[in-house]
């Protein structure tokens, strides 16, 4: 109508093509066409010729029923953005995310997202690597056919890159110093460390109330050694960085564990290492704030005997030591004729494996069974 009015003042004189066209925001050539089509076919000639007309850019129909029979068969449990990867990954699929979404959504296959709830402030990250990192384990079923499992995972604050992660039948002690001790060994020392407050990390007095640093754990005692924060979490929302990765581990790990084919434990933690991890990374991790990295370097590699459970015992008169149910027989040694009574350091290290000191002598080698294990290195 506007259109209309605008032409009839033109064509009275009132208005030039300029004028007019300028009026209704367009160019005087728009206007000249406008114009032209109205007066040859009428009020029905403005109409946008492109209604009804397939788009140019339409994507081929072929293409999309493909597409949407693979989600059918075999990615029926996927999100829409995870299903898009593996088809581009897989399935040699060039059409876009969105146009995925859209079409999965009108044909039923999934449903839209809720409206998410109103935003709240997250906690700034840390401006370098190594200046704190995540340590968490999440029990889930993430292998087919398996009992559920715990996954212990180690992260960064500044970008979310996974250093570590790893499949265990139940999280602890030697699950949390096998995480750090691939971190250090891999980045070098860091300057803090947030957990839960589990028992293998704290020990709490009280059920729910603030731990007793005065009484460190196993983990506690070797961070303080290691000269690492220990920083102890009160609630899920004040480890919502750790969180939000399991939630997408949740997601995605198990369907890729079913992919990949893998059942076992060992090689699911091989494929972690070499495959996920790092096209985790690549995918997920963010860029730091400032240039640079607080981690370093372990010259003297002190970490190795650091991180692992350090207990004193009292030498029997068989000259053997205990540990837990095992009774391993200290070998001869130039120090003394024996070590009956003697107290020692029995060191347990992640894999299972045992060494006994006096002082500072390293006094034998065991293996997880507690057999001693000739001509050894030194543990690690």
């Amino acid at each position: 109508m506007r259109f209309e009015g605008l032409v009839d003042r033109h064509e009275r004189g009132e208005l030039s093509q300029i004028e007019a066209a300028e009026m209704l925001g367009v160019s005087e050539r728009t206007f000249r066409r406008w114009r032209d089509r109205r007066r040859d076919e009428g009020p029905e000639g403005l109409a946008d010729r492109r209604i009804g007309k397939p788009s140019g850019r339409r994507a081929a129909e072929e293409e999309i029923l493909r597409m949407l029979g693979l989600y059918r068969e075999h990615y029926a449990d996927f999100t829409v953005k995870h299903f898009h990867e593996q088809l581009v990954k897989r399935h040699d699929y060039r059409l876009g995310y969105t146009v995925t979404k859209l079409h999965l959504h009108r044909s039923g296959l999934v449903e839209p997202a809720p409206r998410r709830s109103a935003h709240r402030r997250k906690r700034p990250r840390r401006p370098m690597p190594g200046m704190l990192l995540h340590q968490d384990g999440s029990r889930h079923a993430w292998l087919d056919g398996a009992p559920p499992l715990d996954l212990v995972v180690t992260l960064d604050d500044a970008t979310s890159d996974i250093y570590s992660a790893f499949l265990v039948e139940e999280e602890g002690t030697a699950s949390s110093f096998r995480g750090l001790a691939e971190v250090v060994a891999a980045e070098g020392l860091f300057c803090a460390l947030y957990t839960d407050r589990g028992s293998h990390y704290f020990h709490t007095p009280k059920a729910g109330g603030p731990v007793d640093k005065a009484k460190p754990t196993q983990v506690g005692r070797a961070l303080s050694q290691l000269g690492i924060e220990h920083i102890a979490a009160y609630s899920p929302e004040a480890r919502g960085r750790s969180e939000r990765v399991f939630r997408t581990l949740q997601d995605r790990l198990p369907k890729e564990f079913r992919l990949a084919g893998i059942t076992g434990l060992d090689a699911a933690d091989r494929w972690l290492a070499e495959v996920y991890l790092p096209e985790h990374n690549a995918r997920f991790a963010v860029a730091a704030e400032q240039d640079g990295s607080a981690f370093i370097a372990d010259a003297a590699r002190a970490w190795r005997e650091i991180l692992c459970v350090q207990e004193e015992r009292l030498v029997g008169n068989d000259n053997t030591v205990k540990w837990k149910r095992l009774s391993s027989q200290i070998p001869p040694s130039p120090l003394r004729p024996h070590f009956v009574r003697a107290k020692v350091h029995v060191h347990e290290y992640p894999d299972g494996r045992l060494a006994v000191f006096w002082g500072p002598h390293r006094l034998a080698d065991y293996d997880a069974a507690g057999t001693p294990i000739v001509d050894h290195a030194p543990a690690a």
